[in-house]
């Protein structure tokens, strides 16, 4: 962790593996006990983002004095603040608020709605609380993490509610999710969920090369596609429809994660995860899914903070796929915007007793 004295930073290493209690909070309580203001939250992305002491971006010279929160690097004399160049950039809402989003995202399995985020922090707007939670889908991807190996389960489902078209693989209209779950000798391993054009070998060949290790073995139905995308790779192949049993007794564990993805966009989201947003809400729930034997759920915010603080800056418009026109201001209204509420705001005096007040039953 880092130590600033009189300006000058002083590293002492970080232990290897984290520890609750003492690299992350083990509970909500220690989280807001952890990250009462905004300094305190500064000072964890801090050590985050510089484990082994503060590196220019522009020289990356180690030399640097620290003041007012912003870092002075020595060499090129650059000023550099600790949300710069990440996704907490030029950000007007409190870390404070944010880091209690990442928790309610991280804690539960199935994540938190903006609407909810909207409805129990001090947010100013259902859109900045769907920017705050797109913003950390966007580093949820699971782009450069390692591939699925061993022995995978693999196939494809429609997510989305009941809309006109041909029942099975032809459905028009829908939007098909290609699955890859691995299979343990004691139960299922990581997963992966990515949205497909279509069923044909050429776009299950992407998705497979794309997720799982060459030369695992994969386990499919009896998709006439199949063998042409699966190249490389050991396949075993059921045909569910010879079997006499349903495709979810045959494949259970990938069957049983579209399950869990579809009750996270039915219940979570109350059906309303738009197919152009799906990828994201897909990569969430895999990020959620791959650690759910986690030790602590502080473990997983501690997750979420180290790839936000290591992501590119993303705007607004960056994250709407399908942009709508911008609302005229107000007649008659001026002046700069009010500031976004906090959740430092100290403790209060039982402000049920003031002035003898009461309640009716």
């Amino acid at each position: 962790m880092d130590l600033h004295r009189e300006g000058v930073c002083v590293v002492i290493k970080p232990t290897v593996m984290p520890i609750a209690g003492q690299d992350y909070p083990g509970d909500l309580a220690q989280m807001r006990a952890w990250f009462p203001d905004d300094e305190a939250c500064l000072d964890y992305l801090d050590w985050l983002r510089w484990p082994n002491g503060f590196q220019c971006p522009a020289c990356e010279s180690y030399s640097a004095t620290r003041q007012a929160g912003r870092y002075r690097c020595r060499s090129c004399r650059k000023r550099v603040s600790v949300t710069a160049g990440t996704l907490f950039d030029k950000t007007r809402t409190p870390l404070t608020v944010r880091f209690e989003a990442v928790w309610l995202m991280t804690a539960g399995k199935q994540g938190v709605s903006a609407a909810h985020l909207h409805r129990v922090l001090p947010i100013s707007s259902y859109q900045t609380a769907w920017t705050m939670l797109s913003k950390l889908r966007s580093a949820m991807s699971p782009a450069g993490s390692l591939l699925l190996a061993g022995r995978v389960e693999v196939d494809e489902t429609f997510i989305g509610g009941p809309r006109p078209g041909t029942v099975g693989r032809g459905a028009a209209g829908k939007t098909l999710v290609a699955g890859a779950i691995e299979v343990k000798d004691h139960g299922w391993g990581r997963a992966r969920l990515a949205v497909i054009p279509d069923a044909s070998a050429s776009s299950l060949k992407q998705f497979i090369r794309a997720n799982i290790e060459a030369g695992s073995t994969v386990v499919s139905d009896g998709w006439s596609a199949y063998p042409g995308a699966l190249e490389g790779y050991e396949h075993e192949r059921l045909n569910v429809s010879a079997s006499g049993m349903p495709a979810h007794h045959s494949l259970p564990a990938v069957h049983r994660l579209f399950a869990s993805v579809k009750r996270l966009i039915d219940g979570t989201y109350q059906g309303s995860g738009t197919a152009e947003h799906l990828p994201e809400y897909l990569d969430e729930f895999v990020f959620r899914f791959n650690r759910r034997h986690s030790s602590s759920r502080g473990l997983v915010f501690l997750r979420l903070l180290q790839r936000a603080i290591l992501a590119q800056p993303v705007s607004y418009q960056e994250l709407v796929r399908v942009p709508k026109p911008k609302s005229a201001s107000p007649t008659g209204v001026s002046g700069p915007r009010a500031q976004p509420g906090s959740l430092n705001i100290g403790p209060l005096d039982r402000p049920w007793r003031v002035n003898g007040s009461k309640i009716d039953k």
